[in-house]
């Protein structure tokens, strides 16, 4: 509905126009600002405002038409608005990855997330970025962007190697009893034990007796967690399209460096090779090989940035921790001297979480050593409240909560005050003589028919169903899916009171309520499903 109606005007004023929502709902639906024209036009705003005005006033899309200190305010009409609820209801509602693959492609996106090291179970620092990286994903394949989802697997390297020598002494002290510490760099916590258990029933008892097969416990326990990782997303409903192995990549470190040379973007010094990222904003040059010819991490995150660049998509998004901040300027140094536009990365970070349970901090998982497990909390607290509640706030503030308050049944739960005016929709549906379903499928002309007249807090209520669109844009625009649950909750909240102020069932009224409450609905159900979140249609 915006987006027609932003057409509909720009093409009226033969000028691109910016609409906005006037602080008062009692001026129109739409505010139309001239102040930005009045340099272009040599008039004074309000001259300009009445000029729209008398331009717009005609339109059978708008019913009525104010100026007021510049700006002109205007109501959408009945049929206009008749009009956008039937074709909003024949929507076809999935993630329309299909849709992505026509020719109406926005723009191939390559959306890399997690990538945590599969060291250990994923914590609920990893969660946010998960959730936040799904449902961008989720609004922006919607919208028609052509996304692919990636999850890269930092397989190579100490922290690998660590994981080994973990599993290995804790097989030493479970399994032959020794009882000297665990050297400082290996991993804490119950799931190395289980590692170890698990290894010895899938390699034998021998896999222990020789430090030598810390390389093969390598590969085993990394297997082992990422197989846990992909169980943990899928609890909440995420799935990867691709996974790539940092493992696999180096192979291509050698044309990787050459491109490097090639492009005057590294030098020697003192037995090292240098990275010239200072050129690209960084504090300082960055080590990419050791004294001893061992490429350094950030060698295979270059790996990692080159072959993603090759495969030659429009844009790339990352989606990093907020302690990677300073990570950024080496990265998009190296695609600079790789010989590529840095400028098409966009790196999105996601600030971690503080958990509280009945205003106490949340008590670390044993099995993780010094995290809070994702899984725990989903197990607690149901994946669809996770999402929403990590969804709740921009990706890169702070976000603290109390799950106690997620198993609130009332307004001050987000999650269940959301679902509840979807169920109560969904109930008065069945309590009256009407199906959802056939107001869904109605031909357009039977659908308008009982809505030429609509009072206006039942028109009001419509037009913010309609603003969903709008909504969509802006929070994927913005990266910014925290819009839609704002939206949400404000849709929830009109519901709510139209509900209560308003007798809906056996009236003269009823079907033409009922006709707009499902438009409600779907637009509930559809921003829910955005977010990863089930409408429930019961409560």
């Amino acid at each position: 509905m915006t987006q027609t109606i932003r057409q509909i005007v720009d093409e009226t004023l033969n000028l691109s126009c910016v609409l906005e929502k006037p602080r008062d709902k009692k001026f129109g639906h739409f505010a139309l600002p001239t102040f930005s024209f009045a340099k272009t036009l040599r008039k004074n705003p309000q001259a300009i405002a009445q000029e729209f005005a008398q331009k717009l006033e005609s339109l059978p899309q708008i019913a009525s038409v104010n100026v007021m200190n510049g700006y002109v305010n205007f109501s959408l009409s009945n049929s206009f608005l008749s009009e956008c609820a039937w074709k909003f209801l024949q929507q076809d509602s999935s993630n329309q990855q299909a849709k992505t693959e026509s020719q109406n492609v926005r723009e191939h996106i390559l959306l890399e997330y997690v990538s945590a090291n599969p060291t250990g179970p994923l914590h609920i620092g990893h969660a946010r970025g998960a959730v936040f990286g799904d449902s961008l994903a989720r609004i922006g394949r919607f919208l028609g962007f052509c996304i692919t989802t990636e999850y890269y697997i930092n397989d190579a390297g100490v922290q690998i190697e660590n994981l080994g020598k973990s599993i290995y002494f804790n097989g030493r002290h479970l399994f032959f009893n020794e009882s000297c510490a665990l050297p400082e760099d290996c991993y804490k916590g119950e799931y190395v034990l289980q590692l170890a258990q698990e290894a010895k029933e899938s390699l034998g008892l021998e896999i222990f007796k020789d430090s030598s097969n810390i390389v093969t416990l390598s590969v085993f326990g990394k297997d082992k967690m990422l197989e846990e990782i992909k169980a943990n997303l899928a609890q909440v409903g995420i799935v990867f399209d691709n996974y790539v192995s940092e493992k696999e990549l180096f192979e291509n470190w050698d044309s990787t460096l050459e491109s490097l040379k090639e492009h005057c973007g590294v030098y020697e010094k003192e037995g090292k090779l240098w990275l010239k990222s200072s050129e690209y904003g960084d504090e300082k040059d960055r080590v990419i090989v050791r004294e001893n010819g061992e490429p350094t991490y950030l060698a295979g995150d270059i790996i990692y940035h080159r072959d993603k660049f090759i495969r030659s998509f429009e844009r790339y998004i990352n989606i990093w921790g907020a302690d990677h901040h300073g990570y950024i300027a080496r990265i998009k140094a190296a695609i600079a001297f790789l010989g590529y536009d840095s400028g098409k990365l966009e790196v999105l970070l996601s600030q971690m979480v503080a958990l509280l349970k009945g205003g106490e901090a949340y008590k670390m998982s044993k099995r993780a050593g010094n995290f809070i497990l994702m899984k725990d909390i989903v197990e607690e607290v149901g994946a669809d409240a996770l999402r929403l509640i990590f969804l709740s706030k921009k990706a890169d503030t702070h976000l603290e909560f109390d799950i106690e308050e997620l198993k609130r049944q009332d307004a001050s739960n987000p999650v269940y005050y959301i679902n509840y005016a979807h169920a109560r929709i969904h109930t008065l549906f069945a309590k009256s003589d009407f199906n959802i379903k056939d107001f869904e499928n109605l031909p357009q002309e039977k659908y308008i028919e009982s809505l030429g007249q609509m009072e206006e807090n039942l028109r009001d209520l419509l037009v913010l169903a309609l603003g969903l669109d709008k909504v969509l844009l802006d929070s994927f625009a913005q990266r910014s899916p925290n819009k839609v649950v704002d939206f949400l909750k404000t849709l929830a909240g009109e519901f709510h009171r139209f509900y209560n102020e308003t007798k809906i069932l056996n009236t003269a009224k009823q079907e033409q309520i009922l006709k707009v409450l499902v438009v409600v609905a779907k637009s509930l159900s559809l921003g829910l499903a955005l977010l990863g979140v089930t409408a429930k249609k019961s409560m």
